[in-house]
């Protein structure tokens, strides 16, 4: 049997040798071309060779070729081509027109050598010098790779982070470093920087993660840079292991879900305790009023005085409570005001009355001034009286002597027209250490240390959080020993 020596010595070459038409259409294909490329012979007969090696974006490379070789009758070209699988393969190539016996262009010879190792050592090589001093000084692991994905150069920091031993990750595929899930849709990516090879922070948002060689994943942040040298551009990977990060971030996460556990729990029972607490108390108060209106029969001065005492308690406990309980309804989002237009005077006149025999009790000065019309905000009127209660209650509690002034006059609530109520006293005033922690709950005045005051600490903290709601906030001046001004400023109705 004769021996087909040429066909045997075709595909005993490792380099790809491919014969196509002059179209470009498969007609031979070696065991080398099947080697490089992973096509069968019964794949790739018949195929275009375009289709089946070359990358989306050189397609106008891959024309200019087969147009030189049918008009020179050879060309000469180094670029990069792709497998079957996706890899990319840097070929040194050359293409030669096959005539027939009467000198007619018939076929295309093609010959094809893998270059992607020496390419990997000539970029490297141009790099080397330039970068590697200033890579290893830098604390995060760098990559840096060519446009076929291969590695050129990394720093020892690199080597640590992925487990390879020195040396051992040039030329290796990017798409190795990283969980089998990640790699298709990389080439993507991939070849969407080379054709905009803009810096990209760390930080993008995308879950990414690496791959060790003993198989263990761990997230990272990666930041892209193009790096431009006379072999094409490379791109500089700065990759950081945020495995640390990621459980103190799910710790925190877990802690504050056992508090949000542990507060919904408080205000369950903050709210449970406050109403199963009124009632009595409700019926405590009651009773006592109705002993010291004497309508069960008269009692002596000394009954009258513990009966007071009593009762006096029982309002402050029930101050208290009442506080607390509108305190979780806001943070639980249970409190839904009701806002409406509403005139700023006729709720400072239902106020000023309510206030005013406790003033007078205290030989206090009681008054409104305005040096305009009424206002009209748009508010809750429960949560507006609730506010201006609080602040003219502590008016007239820090104040022995002089007068309480409620103002009414128009200013700007966060850029906009507005209603300003300001509630004036002449009391004690605030020292300065006192005046960071004035809107805190459960925080007190203590202005007058010889006489500690009574109250919960939530009245201010409940009405700055109402004053919110109400798109509006409390402002403060003080001199302490000379008085206070307290001004609620809330948004006129448009």
């Amino acid at each position: 049997m004769a021996t087909d020596f040429g066909t045997l010595i075709l595909n005993e070459t490792p380099d790809a040798v491919v014969l196509t038409s002059l179209k470009g259409e498969v007609v031979c294909w070696t065991n080398g071309a099947q080697a490089m490329f992973g096509y069968s012979s019964a794949e790739a007969l018949g195929h275009s060779l375009a289709e089946l090696i070359v990358p989306a974006g050189l397609d106008d490379d891959e024309r200019a070729v087969l147009a030189e070789t049918l008009q020179c009758g050879a060309a000469n070209y180094e670029s990069m081509r792709r497998a079957k699988d996706g890899t990319l393969v840097y070929i040194d190539s050359s293409s030669k027109l096959v005539r027939d016996g009467e000198g007619q262009p018939e076929y295309i010879l093609w010959s094809k050598k893998d270059v992607t190792t020496l390419k990997v050592l000539r970029d490297a090589k141009l790099v080397q010098a330039r970068f590697a001093g200033v890579l290893e000084s830098l604390p995060d692991a760098i990559i840096m790779a060519n446009a076929g994905g291969r590695i050129v150069l990394v720093n020892s920091q690199a080597e640590a982070l992925f487990g390879y031993p020195p040396g051992a990750m040039r030329g290796l595929a990017l798409e190795q470093l990283m969980p089998p899930r990640f790699r298709h849709g990389h080439v993507a990516h991939r070849r969407a920087f080379h054709e905009q090879p803009l810096i990209r922070p760390m930080g993008g948002g995308r879950e990414l993660y690496g791959l060790r060689t003993d198989g263990v994943e761990f997230p990272v942040e990666i930041s892209l840079s193009p790096v431009v040298t006379e072999e094409g551009t490379l791109v500089m990977s700065a990759i950081r292991d945020t495995s640390e990060r990621k459980r103190i971030e799910r710790s925190l996460q877990e802690k504050n879900a056992e508090l949000a556990r542990a507060n919904t729990a408080k205000d369950r029972f903050l709210t449970g305790m406050s109403h199963e607490l009124r009632t009595p108390l409700n019926a405590i108060i009651g009773f006592t009023g109705t002993m010291l209106m004497k309508l069960p029969g008269p009692i002596n001065d000394d009954q009258e005085k513990q009966l007071r005492t009593v009762q006096s308690s029982a309002r402050h406990l029930l101050s208290l409570i009442n506080d607390l309980l509108e305190l979780t309804r806001i943070e639980t989002g249970g409190l839904v005001l009701d806002l409406k237009p509403m005139p700023c005077r006729e709720v400072i006149d239902e106020i000023l009355l309510l206030f005013e025999p406790q003033a007078r009790h205290k030989g206090l000065e009681l008054t409104f001034v305005s040096a305009q019309d009424d206002l009209t905000v748009v508010a809750d009127r429960r949560a507006l009286q609730q506010i201006l209660m609080n602040l003219l209650h502590n008016a007239i509690k820090f104040t022995d002597h002089g007068s309480v002034v409620v103002r009414l006059d128009q200013g700007a609530v966060h850029e906009r027209a507005g209603a300003l109520i300001s509630v004036c006293d002449t009391g004690t005033g605030i020292v300065e250490g006192e005046r960071d922690g004035l809107f805190q709950a459960f925080s007190q005045l203590d202005a007058c240390k010889e006489r500690p005051q009574e109250g919960t600490g939530l009245g201010l903290h409940l009405s700055q959080r109402l004053a919110a709601m109400l798109h509006g906030e409390i402002l403060f001046e003080s001199e302490s020993g000379v008085g206070s001004i307290f001004t609620l400023a809330l948004p006129l109705e448009r």
